[in-house]
C-alpha cells in the first residue's frame, strides 16, 4: 500500500503548543520561532505564558489556564514555588490525558508527575531508562546536587545518543533528554526545532498527518561555558578576545550573564551594561556559564593561574552564584568569591513586575524577589542590590524584552568604577571619609555608636591605616584626636564641633540637584543646622588624607510630631550638602561609617531595589561605602546594605560578665548566709534580730520580700525566696565596658566571654580561669573533663570543646583592622551570619560582611518548637499572675530578634494563634497552615502583630504568613469561645460595615519606607504634656496593616479597635548586650503599644519580658521586674557604670541613654518604682565627686543626667522631696556652670 502524500491543507492542520514557564525571557524568541514554524506549519498556534506575571495580572493566569484546557503539545519548565504551582496543577491534571503529550521538566517534582511522552510517565518510581534521570542530579550532598552544570549537560548531550537504539519506552526517554538540550540551549533556532521535533513524535488525532510535516533536527550546541559578544555577528563564544595588556584600560570588570538570555536574544539590558562600564574605560568581560553554577566562567574568563584578572565582578543573573530559585551552595560560592578577592555586586533584573510597576512601587522589589534576587545572593557575600532593567509594558513592541533602566544602568557603572579605581589606586594616594554620628543631637552623643568606645577604636584605625602607607598625620593620643574634633574651632564658629570647611548658601543653591524637594521640607537654604546663615558647616577634622566628619542630624529630633501625618521626609540642607561635599569637594575614594549607626540608610525610599528618587541612593550616590557594624545586628546592618549599598566590617560586643553583688546586695547575701549556717543553739531571740535585720536590709535593697507570717512560721522559705531574688541579680550577664577597635580583651574579659559561651551551649557554673587555662594549653582531656564536670551531656562535650577551641582562636586575635584594610584595598569581604556571639560564636571571627538567616528556612523547625515552649510560657505567666488565659496579645516583633534566633518570635506567635507554617518540597516557606482545635487543646488567641519597619522590610515573607495564620483562623467555622479571632473580626465586621479580609487584619506596621513609631524622640524631646500623646503617635505610625497577599492599607481605627481587646502586650529579649534600658528602640515599639493599649481599654494591662539573655528555659518577668533587675545589675552596679566611665566621654552618654530610656517607660507603660530615681540621683548626681567626674567627661550628657531626673521629678514619676529636689536643682545648675565654662563652689 502506498502512503498518502501529505498536502497544505494536512500542514494546515491546527496544532496549539503551549509553554508555561517562570519569566518571559525567550518570548521574543518564540515569536519569531512561530514565524518560522508558520512556513512550514501554517495551522501552528504557540504561546508562552509566564507564571512571574500571574499575581500581578489574573487575566494572565487565566489565559494560562485556558491554554492549557486546549492545549496539544504542553511544555512546563522552570516551576518552583508553590503559589505557581498550584495555580495550575489542576488545569495541568485535567489535560494530561487528553493531549498529545505533556513536557514537565527543571522544575518541581509536583509538576514533574505530569509528565506524558507516549509511554514515558514521571508519577512512578523511576526504573530503567527513567533512572537515567536521576543521574543528571549527580549524587546529593547536603539537599544540593552533587553534579556541576558542565557536567550535567554533558551527559545530557550523551544520553540521547546511547538511547537511540534501545526499543521502546527508551525512545520516549530519549525523546525527554533531546527536549532538555533544545530548552537549555534555548535560541530562536532550538525552540523552532524543539517544537517540531515534538509534533513530528507525537502529533496524534487529526493532527497525526503533521508528523509528517514537521522534521527532527538535532539540537544546535553552543558553548557551555562562553562569553558574550555585544559587537559583531558571532554573539557567543567560548574565547575572550585578545587585548594588548588592556593597554590604555581603567580596569577590568567580569560580568556574569545568564546564558538562556544570551541565546534567546534578549540581551539589551546587558549590552547597556557593558557599554556603560565600557564608556568609563574599563574592560569588560561578559561571561556564562550553563545551568545555575557561574564558577565555571569565573574560573576560566575571570582568573589565570589562580589568580583574579578582573577588578570586580557584577552578577546579572538574579541568582545565587552556585544555584538558582530552587536551591544554592553558599559554601561553595563562598569558597569561589575568597579565592577570586574583588568586590561582587549581584543586581537585579526584574522578573515578578514590570520596570513600570517597581517605578511606582513604594516597596521597590516584591517579596519573592527580595529573597530570591538579594537576600540569597548576600549569603555568598554578594553587595550593592540596584534594579537594572525589567520589562517595559508600556513599549507593545519589546514587552516582553528585558528593558534597560538607563539611569540606575550609569550609577550602577559610575559606583563600579569608583570600586575599580579603589582597588587599583595606590595607598598613600587614597582619600578616606571617616563619618561619625552625633544621635541623638546636642546630648554628648557626638561620636558614639552601639557597644564601641568610638575616639579609641578611632585613634587605632588611623594608626593602622598609617602603618599600612596610607597618608596620615596622626594625632599623639586619643584624648587631642577628640579635641581637635569636639572642640577646635568650635566656639569661634558657635557650633558643636570643629568647623573643617565651608559651604556658602549661593553654592549650595547652584549645586543641589534636589533643592525644591529640601526646601519644602526645610524651608529656604540654608535652613535652621549648622549653619550661620551665610554659609553651612562641615563638621570634622582632617588628619592628612584622612577626613574625620560628623554627620548631621535627620533634623525632625527635636520635632517628632512634624511626621504623623506625612509619609516621609527629605533630609536637611546639611546633610545632603555633607555627601555631596564629601564625593565631589573633598573626593574622597570611599567613605568609612564608623559603628552602629547613622541616619543615612535610613532615610526616605523604596526598602529595597532603590530608585533615583530614594533619599540613600541620592546621597551616597557612587561612593564606596563601608560601615563598621555590630556583629550582633543583622537586621538593621541590611538595611545599611540595600539602602546605602555598604559593605559591612563586623566588630565585636563588649565582653560579657556576670553581674555579682555590690554594696547593700553583698551585705544582704552575706546576713543571709549567717542565717544559713546559723548556730543551732541561737537563741530566739538572737534569731528574731537577724530575721529583722535580713528585712532591714532587704528593704533598703528595695527587694520585694512581702508574705514573712506573722508568728515567722515560714521564715526558712521567705529568707529562700529572698536569696533567689540575690541570686538572679548575681547571676545576670552583662556587658562590660565597650569594645574597642584595634584592642585587645584583658584575659579575665576573654575568660568570661567564653564561659558564657560555654554555658550557652549547656556548661552549668563553669569555672571561667579553668576553662581559660585549658584553652590556652589546648589541653583537650582537662577540657573534656571540666565541661564533664559541668554537666554538658557527654555525646555534645567534643563538639563543645571544639567550638570553643575556635572561639579563643577567634577572639585572640585582631580581625576587624585587617579587614578594613583589605576593604579599602577593594577585596573582597567574606560574609558571615550576624546574631549572638554568645550563642553563635559561628559570627566569629569579626571583620566580615555580616548578613542574615536564609528568610526561605525561617522559622527554623527549632525556632517552631521553640517558640510553642515560649507561648507556653508566656500564658502561663499571665495564669499565675491574673488567674485566666489570654484571650488577646499585643507582640512586637523584631528583625533583629528574628534573625539572630531562626524567627523564634515569629514561632510563638503563631503558636499562639494555633497555627504552624508550610514549606514547600524543596523545603522553602510557603505559607501557613491553621492546627486544627482538638490537636491544640485549647482555644486560639487573638494575636496583634506590630512589626518594626526593618522586619518588615527584612522578612516580607514572614509578614504573609503571619498575615495568613491570622486569616485562616480568622475564617475556620469554628466556636466562637474557642476563636477569639473570628469571634472579634467578625464583630467589627458588623459594625464597620467592611469586607472580612480586612476585619481579620492583625499584622500592622510604619507605611512602606518609613520606621520607628517616633515616641522615642517624643520622649527625648521632652516636648509632651499628656500620655495619650503617645498612643497618638504609635497609632499613627504604626497604623498600616499587612494583608496575606502583601497589600498595605491605613488602618488605624481597625488598629485601635483590636488594641482593645488585648489582656497583655509582650516582646522578647535576646541579647546579652541590649537590655530593655539600653535603647529607645523597647519603649518606643513595646512601650508605645502598651501606651496605646491602655486608651483602647481605658486601663492598663500587663506587659512582660521574656529575657532569654542567659542560658536555660528563660523567664518570663514583669515590665517593673525587669526595669529593676536591669537598674540593679547595670545602672546603679559600680562594676557597669564604672567599665562605662573607664571610656570616657562614650561611658556618661550611655549612663545619660540608660536614664532618658528608663524615664521612656515610666513615660510609656509606668513599669518603673520610684526608688529607681532615687538613687540614680544619689549615685550619679548628689555625689558631687561623681558629679564633677561626669562633667569632666563629658559636660553636655551629664547635664542631660541631672535635667532628665529634674523632668521625672516634674511628671510626678518618683516623689522626690523638697530637700532632694532643691538639692537636684542646685546639682544641675553647678552642672550647667561647667558646662558653660564657670568655675564656682556648689552647695552640698
Amino acid at each position: 500500500m502506498m502512503r498518502k502524500h501529505t498536502t497544505a491543507t494536512d500542514a494546515s492542520t491546527p496544532v496549539n503548543v503551549v509553554l508555561v514557564t517562570l519569566d518571559n525571557h525567550v518570548n521574543g524568541a518564540i515569536e519569531r520561532a512561530e514565524k518560522r514554524l508558520i512556513c512550514e506549519l501554517p495551522g501552528v498556534n504557540f504561546k508562552s505564558f509566564a507564571a512571574t506575571e500571574w499575581e500581578a495580572d489574573p487575566s494572565a493566569l487565566e489565559g494560562c489556564r485556558a491554554a492549557i484546557a486546549s492545549g496539544d503539545i504542553i511544555i512546563v519548565t522552570m516551576l518552583f514555588m508553590e503559589g505557581h504551582i498550584k495555580a495550575i496543577s489542576d488545569a495541568l491534571a485535567a489535560r494530561r490525558d487528553n493531549c498529545d503529550a505533556i513536557v514537565c521538566c527543571m522544575s518541581a517534582p509536583e509538576v514533574m508527575q505530569f509528565t506524558r511522552m507516549g509511554r514515558f510517565t514521571m508519577d512512578g518510581e523511576p526504573s530503567g531508562p527513567v533512572a537515567l534521570l536521576k543521574r543528571l542530579r549527580g549524587a546529593p550532598k547536603d539537599g544540593k546536587p552533587g553534579a556541576s552544570g558542565e557536567r550535567q549537560l554533558a551527559m545530557l548531550r550523551r544520553l540521547p545518543r546511547i538511547l537511540r537504539f534501545i526499543p521502546g519506552t527508551a525512545q520516549d526517554v530519549r525523546a525527554y533528554f533531546l527536549t532538555l538540550q533544545y530548552w537549555l540551549a534555548g535560541s530562536e533556532d532550538n525552540l523552532t526545532r524543539l517544537v517540531s521535533f515534538l509534533i513530528h513524535r507525537y502529533a496524534s488525532g487529526p493532527r497525526e498527518v503533521l508528523r509528517k510535516v514537521a522534521r527532527e533536527e538535532p539540537p544546535i550546541e553552543y558553548p557551555d561555558v562562553g562569553v558574550y559578544h555585544v559587537d559583531g555577528r558571532q554573539r557567543i563564544s567560548d574565547a575572550v578576545p585578545t587585548v594588548d595588556d588592556a593597554t590604555g584600560s581603567e580596569g577590568s570588570v567580569g560580568l556574569l550573564l545568564m546564558r538562556s538570555y544570551a541565546l534567546a536574544g534578549n540581551t539589551r539590558h546587558y549590552d547597556a551594561v557593558i557599554r556603560a562600564l565600557e564608556a568609563r574605560g574599563l574592560r569588560v568581560i561578559p561571561a556564562f556559564a550553563s545551568g545555575l553554577d557561574a564558577r565555571p566562567a569565573v574560573k576560566r574568563f575571570f582568573m589565570s593561574e589562580g589568580e583574579s584578572i578582573v577588578d570586580a565582578v557584577i552578577s546579572l543573573t538574579g541568582f545565587s552564584l552556585v544555584g538558582g530559585p530552587a536551591y544554592n551552595d553558599t559554601d561553595a560560592a563562598q569558597e569561589m568569591l575568597a579565592e577570586l578577592n574583588v568586590p561582587y555586586l549581584a543586581v537585579q533584573a526584574l522578573e515578578f513586575q514590570s520596570i513600570n510597576q517597581w517605578r511606582e512601587s513604594p516597596m521597590g522589589l516584591m517579596p519573592v524577589e527580595a529573597t530570591i534576587m538579594v537576600a540569597i545572593p548576600e549569603l555568598d557575600g554578594a553587595t550593592g542590590p540596584m534594579v537594572f532593567s525589567g520589562r517595559d509594558r508600556e513599549d507593545p513592541k519589546r514587552s516582553f524584552d528585558m528593558s534597560p533602566e538607563t539611569e540606575r544602568i550609569e550609577r550602577l557603572a559610575s559606583r563600579v568604577s569608583k570600586l575599580v579605581a579603589l582597588h587599583r589606586k595606590e595607598r598613600a594616594e587614597k582619600k578616606i571619609a571617616i563619618t561619625l554620628f552625633n544621635f541623638p543631637p546636642n546630648s554628648g552623643a557626638m561620636g558614639t555608636a552601639a557597644h564601641l568606645s568610638v575616639f579609641e577604636s578611632l585613634f587605632n584605625t588611623l594608626k593602622a591605616l598609617s602603618r599600612a602607607g596610607y597618608s596620615v598625620d596622626l594625632p599623639d593620643t586619643v584624648e587631642s584626636l577628640r579635641d581637635s574634633l569636639l572642640k577646635g574651632n568650635a566656639e569661634l564658629y558657635g557650633a558643636e564641633a570643629n568647623v573643617h570647611s565651608t559651604i556658602p548658601v549661593d553654592d549650595h543653591v547652584a549645586r543641589e540637584p534636589y533643592l525644591e524637594e529640601i526646601e519644602a521640607q526645610w524651608g529656604p537654604a540654608p535652613g535652621k543646622h549648622w549653619t550661620d546663615g551665610r554659609r553651612m558647616f562641615v563638621l570634622g577634622q582632617s588628619f592628612g588624607n584622612i577626613f574625620v566628619g560628623v554627620q548631621p542630624a535627620m533634623g525632625y529630633e527635636g520635632d517628632p510630631m512634624r511626621l504623623l501625618f506625612e509619609g516621609g521626609l527629605a533630609p536637611t540642607h546639611v546633610f545632603s550638602a555633607y555627601y555631596r561635599w564629601l564625593r565631589e569637594d573633598y573626593a574622597a575614594d570611599a567613605v568609612l561609617h564608623f559603628g552602629t549607626h547613622g541616619a543615612l540608610e535610613f532615610m526616605p525610599g523604596k526598602q529595597v531595589g532603590l530608585s533615583d528618587r530614594c533619599w540613600p541612593d541620592r546621597l551616597i550616590a557612587d561612593l564606596p561605602n563601608f560601615y563598621l557594624y555590630a556583629a550582633n545586628n543583622p537586621s538593621e546592618g541590611l538595611i545599611a546594605k540595600r539602602r546605602s549599598a555598604a559593605t559591612l566590617i563586623s566588630y565585636l560586643t563588649p565582653p560579657v560578665t556576670k553581674a555579682d553583688l555590690h554594696k547593700e546586695f553583698a551585705e544582704l547575701r552575706s546576713m543571709i548566709d549567717l542565717w544559713r549556717g546559723r548556730d543551732p543553739e541561737a537563741t530566739d531571740t538572737h534569731l528574731e534580730q537577724l530575721v529583722d535585720a535580713i528585712s532591714a536590709q532587704a528593704d533598703r535593697c528595695e527587694l520585694d520580700h512581702g508574705g514573712l507570717a506573722a508568728d515567722r512560721s515560714n521564715v526558712e522559705h521567705w529568707v529562700s525566696q529572698i536569696r533567689t531574688q540575690l541570686d538572679e541579680i548575681e547571676q545576670s550577664l552583662i556587658p562590660f565596658g565597650m569594645h574597642v577597635i584595634g584592642g585587645s580583651l584583658l584575659s579575665s574579659e576573654r575568660a568570661e566571654t567564653i564561659a558564657a559561651i560555654a554555658e550557652a551551649g549547656g556548661a552549668r557554673d563553669i569555672d571561667p580561669s579553668r576553662l581559660d587555662k585549658y584553652l590556652q594549653l589546648r589541653d583537650m582531656g582537662a577540657l573534656k573533663g571540666l565541661l564533664a564536670e559541668s554537666q554538658v551531656p557527654s555525646d555534645e562535650i567534643v563538639e563543645l570543646a571544639e567550638r570553643l577551641l575556635t572561639a579563643l582562636a577567634n577572639l585572640e586575635a585582631d580581625h576587624e583592622l585587617p579587614a578594613l584594610i583589605s576593604a579599602l584595598d577593594g577585596h573582597f569581604i567574606p560574609p558571615v551570619s550576624g546574631g549572638d556571639l554568645i550563642r553563635n560564636p559561628e559570627s566569629l571571627p569579626t571583620g566580615r560582611n555580616i548578613h542574615g538567616f536564609d528568610p526561605f528556612r525561617l522559622p527554623s523547625a527549632f525556632a517552631v518548637i521553640e517558640g510553642e515552649r515560649q507561648a507556653e510560657q508566656l500564658t502561663q505567666r499571665h495564669f499565675q499572675d491574673k488567674g485566666e488565659m489570654p484571650t488577646s496579645v499585643a507582640l512586637v516583633l523584631w528583625g533583629t530578634d528574628n534573625l539572630k534566633s531562626e524567627g523564634i518570635a515569629i514561632g510563638q506567635a503563631l503558636a499562639l494563634i494555633g497555627a504552624r507554617p508550610r514549606f514547600d518540597s524543596y523545603g522553602r516557606l510557603s505559607g501557613a497552615e491553621l492546627i486544627e482545635l482538638a490537636e491544640l487543646g485549647r482555644p486560639r488567641v487573638d494575636v496583634v502583630v506590630t512589626l518594626s519597619g526593618i522586619f518588615r522590610d527584612l522578612l516580607p515573607m514572614q509578614t504573609r504568613l503571619l498575615a495568613e495564620a491570622a486569616y485562616l483562623a480568622a475564617a475556620a467555622d469554628e466556636p466562637l469561645e474557642l476563636n477569639p479571632i473570628r469571634r472579634n473580626a467578625l464583630a467589627y465586621q458588623a459594625a464597620n460595615e467592611c469586607d472580612f479580609e480586612t476585619a481579620a487584619l492583625r499584622v500592622f506596621s510604619n507605611s512602606e519606607g518609613a520606621y520607628g513609631s517616633n515616641v522615642n524622640l517624643l520622649v527625648d524631646s521632652g516636648r509632651w504634656d499628656d500620655e495619650s500623646q503617645f498612643a497618638d503617635t504609635y497609632t499613627n505610625r504604626k497604623g498600616f496593616a499587612y494583608g496575606r497577599s502583601g497589600a498595605v492599607s491605613q488602618q488605624t481605627e481597625l488598629l485601635n479597635n483590636v488594641l482593645g481587646n488585648v489582656d497583655l502586650a509582650y516582646q522578647n529579649l535576646d541579647s546579652v548586650e541590649l537590655g530593655i534600658t539600653t535603647v529607645d528602640h523597647y519603649f518606643d515599639t513595646l512601650g508605645g503599644i502598651s501606651s496605646a493599649v491602655q486608651r483602647a481599654k481605658g486601663d492598663a494591662v500587663p506587659v512582660y519580658i521574656a529575657d532569654h539573655t542567659g542560658g536555660g528555659d528563660g523567664k518570663v518577668r514583669t515590665l517593673d521586674e525587669q526595669v529593676a533587675l536591669e537598674t540593679r545589675t547595670r545602672l546603679l552596679n559600680p562594676k557597669w557604670y564604672e567599665s562605662m566611665l573607664d571610656h570616657g566621654y562614650e561611658g556618661v552618654r550611655q549612663i545619660e541613654a540608660h536614664l532618658t530610656n528608663t524615664m521612656g517607660w515610666s513615660a510609656t507603660a509606668g513599669g518603673v518604682s520610684p526608688w529607681v530615681y532615687k538613687q540614680v540621683s544619689e549615685t550619679f548626681i548628689l555625689d558631687e565627686d561623681m558629679r564633677r567626674r561626669l562633667a569632666e567627661l563629658n559636660p553636655v550628657a551629664a547635664s542631660r543626667v541631672a535635667n532628665r531626673l529634674i523632668e521625672a521629678q516634674e511628671r510626678d514619676y518618683w516623689g522626690a522631696d523638697e530637700e532632694q529636689l532643691e538639692a537636684l536643682r542646685r546639682a544641675g545648675e553647678d552642672l550647667e556652670d561647667l558646662l558653660e565654662g564657670i568655675t564656682g563652689e556648689v552647695a552640698a
